[in-house]
């Protein structure tokens, strides 16, 4: 398979590692931002289909490899023909829980042919488990955690002015009305603390206070703006935003 890893073996923890964030953010692209594209690709009547995330970040729907035994483990084989037959976001959920489990099987395949002792298991599994599967990052597992963080932000900053209410950035997070200082110090700890548990909805990476982010007004899930390409500026003449999930859904039979 062109990119599935015959021709790149990560020999270290932190390449391994690599390799495995690559592969998931290009599955989390398919299951996400490139969905509607993706439901298209596994159509039921092909053969068996296979999702494949490469460490480029890239994704691919294709047919197995044909070598027995293959160069690498193999995704679950044939889930284009449960498309029909299931709710679409029952079905998306269903190969995102096959795609964690597959990414996991390539990075353990790893560790294996290339020696990893027992600490070096540890350390890459403590690695990957830092990360939110993909299934979390599809059927927002996430999502009560963004909707708290949202509902904060905009209770603490009612009183202030902000040009738009869906743009984070540091500066608006840590301002505040007219507390007393002990208060305002206790509710600057707790905004940080529950930011920093916000994951964005396309990477499934973690806030950070540096970065421009923006909120969905349709799935309220959170986004790094240049991982759905929108910037400050653009965001500031956006009435209400629709991230590329819910702006690509449709009504299927």
């Amino acid at each position: 398979m062109e990119g599935g890893g015959a021709q790149y073996n990560p020999r270290t923890v932190e390449e391994v590692f690599r390799d495995f964030k690559g592969r998931r953010a290009g599955m989390i692209k398919a299951l996400t931002t490139d969905v509607e594209e993706f439901y298209q690709q596994c159509d039921p009547e092909k053969e068996n289909l296979c999702l494949y995330g490469f460490p480029s970040e890239q994704w691919e729907v294709n047919l197995p490899a044909e070598e027995v035994p293959p160069e690498l483990p193999e995704p679950a084989l044939g889930i284009n023909f449960a498309r029909d037959g299931m709710q679409e976001k029952d079905w998306l959920s269903l190969v995102a829980v096959h795609s964690d489990a597959w990414l996991l099987s390539v990075a353990f395949y790893f560790g294996a042919r290339f020696g990893f002792d027992k600490a070096d298991r540890k350390r890459l599994f403590n690695m990957i488990n830092d990360l939110p599967t993909i299934f979390e990052v599809v059927t927002g597992g996430v999502a009560k955690k963004q909707t708290k963080e949202k509902s904060l932000v905009s209770n603490h900053s009612s009183n202030k002015s902000k040009s738009n209410s869906k743009v984070r950035e540091s500066q608006a997070k840590h301002s505040k009305a007219s507390q007393p200082k002990d208060e305002e110090q206790g509710l600057d700890e707790e905004d940080e603390d529950e930011l920093g548990e916000t994951l964005c909805g396309a990477c499934g990476e973690n806030y950070a206070s540096d970065e421009f982010w923006i909120c969905c007004d349709a799935c309220e899930k959170w986004f790094h703006g240049k991982c759905v390409k929108i910037t400050p500026a653009r965001a500031e003449h956006i009435k209400q935003y629709k991230c590329p999930s819910c702006s690509n859904k449709r009504a299927r039979p």
